[in-house]
């Protein structure tokens, strides 16, 4: 993985921490809007890792294959990932 891996360490275990407290607000039966909440925040920061995982990949990988002919594979499996991203 060529992001920086400080950040989407920093994200994840930030996200991991939310999800933490989204499962007490459930077992203690928090208001719903309150949990719809926190998990939309959570969701935010889980899209900001992959756009910053993506954006690696486009520079280092992707920028590699394209530079070597042979990027039509890379730009495939990136559109794979778009596809999924917007759904």
């Amino acid at each position: 993985m060529q992001a920086d891996r400080k950040k989407i360490e920093r994200l994840l275990k930030t996200a991991r921490g939310q999800i933490d407290g989204i499962l007490r607000m459930v077992e203690e039966d928090r208001y719903c809007m309150d949990i719809s909440a926190q998990v939309t925040a959570t969701e935010a920061i889980l899209k900001k890792v992959n756009n910053e995982v993506i954006r690696a990949h486009m520079k280092g990988c992707l920028k590699t294959a394209i530079l070597e002919g042979n990027g039509d594979e890379k730009i495939d499996e990136l559109m794979s990932v778009v596809d999924k991203m917007s759904k």
